[in-house]
């Protein structure tokens, strides 16, 4: 079992890569929106509710599928590096499929703002994220978000055998995808 954690800043291309290496391994994409926009329609994802569901989903997701027999799973994840809570929580997730047998991967991906803007905004993430539709709100929402986290790494702060970062400004999500799947032999 392989367990792909592509992380980084909103409109960074997490789910956009996750669908190209979906397309070029047995892997299978469980992007973060996935609970998100199922429980939006009933809590927003800030309140006590929505997080209270979307975890739940989620780490129902990961249990069942570390225990299965699929080949693994790629999951995407705005980690707040400077919050001791989303370290925990990735290293609880980790956990499942580790404690299985699983490998882990990290990938963690970073780009320029003006690019990520404009990436905000494509046909593609507008189709799969319904709660990115309202552009001037996702825009000051990826903005507030960056400002108030710090949402990619410092040299050396991630410790991980199975580790990649990739500035993915002025690559193609097909390239990306190709790269961490050489890397990674996946």
């Amino acid at each position: 079992m392989k367990f792909v954690l592509v992380f980084g800043p909103q409109a960074v291309g997490k789910m956009t890569i996750g669908h190209e290496l979906e397309n070029i391994t047995d892997l299978k994409l469980f992007h973060n929106h996935m609970t998100i926009d199922l429980v939006s329609k009933f809590f927003d994802y800030g309140t006590k509710e929505g997080s209270r569901l979307v975890n739940l989903f989620r780490n129902e997701i990961f249990e069942e599928v570390s225990k299965s027999s699929l080949y693994g799973i790629i999951f995407t994840y705005v980690w707040a590096l400077d919050q001791k809570s989303d370290w925990d929580y990735v290293e609880k997730v980790c956990n499942i499929f580790e404690l299985r047998g699983g490998t882990t991967y990290f990938v963690e991906l970073e780009a320029e703002l003006d690019e990520r803007l404009v990436r905000n905004k494509t046909p593609h993430r507008l189709e799969h994220k319904p709660t990115k539709r309202d552009i001037e709100w996702s825009e000051d929402n990826l903005i507030k978000t960056m400002e108030k986290y710090r949402l990619n790494s410092i040299e050396g702060e991630i410790q991980k055998e199975n580790y990649l970062k990739i500035n993915n400004t002025n690559m193609s999500a097909e390239e990306v995808a190709k790269l961490i799947n050489e890397r990674f032999a996946l």
